[in-house]
């Protein structure tokens, strides 16, 4: 009996901790109103962080998005930069997917910028891109010839190059430029999220130089289908996705894998609350996701989700070096999250 009491006492405790630390979540809006869709963004610091979006607008913080300059940047009106990879206050990389697929650079804030890769050819859609550090980096896009296409840097975004160890590619299949987080590099490591036909992991070994190919149960099928984001924590893996086309619909959008086993792929026992198009790693087992029908939070490695918003966002990230976490979405709307 008294072990029974203890055990009792412990569960309560625990439900009570697991519903303070929920409660303490909050989201609050920093600004909104711009006439751009918000999809890339990368967050320095606790002070420093870069957006990117739709009609060729960018802009930085340097207050922890208390304040933010905008621009669009001269001469790509008309760019959609679905991605931001940010090094510092001065340094930044902006990809932008759709014809011509560009790839432009700053070192100076955002007052000029370079051009550091173009193709006209209309096969070549860029989804995301990610650096292992500061000079290694990767971009990924749609397959073409069922491979997906790969470019390379080693000079920090100066120049870029072909991968040479592409991915295969099942037909129909392909990745999303929805957030810039179907793509992850890590520690020599490179991660895939896909979807359209199928929902797989699709993983870069480069001490065996090597791909892994693993079927998640995702929801998928349709070109509005799949996992559209993946994130990786100290001891779990977790994808998130499902249909945007039905965004409310709760069922197979997320899964999780311990690292130790990287084909234990899971389906939360409760899912968030519909389509998530990105989930980012916060700390130990928490990780935050977030999509059009709202955001949610786990603290228990993916097992369980909880919704804590209902505003529409496209993507959210933390900090490199810091504890800040940022949401940014459709119409320049740009948050912060409280915890």
């Amino acid at each position: 009996m008294k072990t029974t009491y203890i055990k009792s006492i412990n569960l309560l405790l625990i439900f009570l901790l697991f519903s303070s630390f929920l409660k303490a979540q909050s989201i609050i809006h920093l600004q909104q109103g711009k006439p751009t869709s918000i999809r890339g963004l990368s967050v320095v610091d606790d002070n420093i962080a870069w957006i990117s979006g739709s009609k060729g607008y960018i802009a930085i913080t340097t207050d922890g998005g208390k304040n933010w300059a905008w621009q669009q940047v001269k001469g790509f009106e008309k760019a959609e930069f679905r991605d931001i990879e940010a090094f510092s206050a001065s340094e930044a990389v902006i990809m932008s997917s759709g014809t011509p697929a560009l790839v432009l650079k700053t070192i100076d804030g955002g007052a000029n910028w370079q051009v550091k890769y173009k193709n006209t050819d209309t096969t070549y859609f860029l989804d995301a891109m990610d650096f292992d550090n500061p000079h290694q980096g990767i971009i990924s896009g749609d397959p073409i010839n069922n491979k997906f296409m790969l470019l390379e840097t080693n000079d920090g975004g100066e120049t870029w190059n072909p991968f040479k160890n592409e991915p295969y590619a099942i037909p129909g299949e392909a990745a999303f430029a929805a957030s810039g987080t179907c793509l992850r590099t890590i520690d020599g490591k490179i991660y895939i999220a896909s979807g359209g036909t199928n929902a797989r992991l699709i993983t870069y070994h480069a001490d065996k130089e090597v791909w892994d190919y693993v079927n998640l149960p995702i929801t998928h099928g349709k070109a509005s289908q799949g996992s559209f984001s993946l994130a990786i924590g100290k001891n779990v893996g977790i994808l998130v996705g499902g249909d945007y086309e039905n965004d409310k619909k709760t069922d197979s959008v997320a899964v999780n894998y311990a690292l130790q086993k990287p084909t234990s792929f899971k389906a939360a026992e409760k899912e968030p609350a519909g389509f998530q198009s990105c989930v980012e790693f916060i700390k130990d087992d928490t990780f935050l996701a977030t999509g059009t029908p709202g955001t949610n939070i786990t603290i228990d490695g993916g097992k369980t989700w909880t919704k804590i918003d209902d505003t529409s966002f496209n993507v959210c990230r933390k900090a490199k070096h810091g504890k800040m976490v940022l949401l940014a979405g459709n119409g320049g709307k740009i948050a912060i999250l409280k915890m």
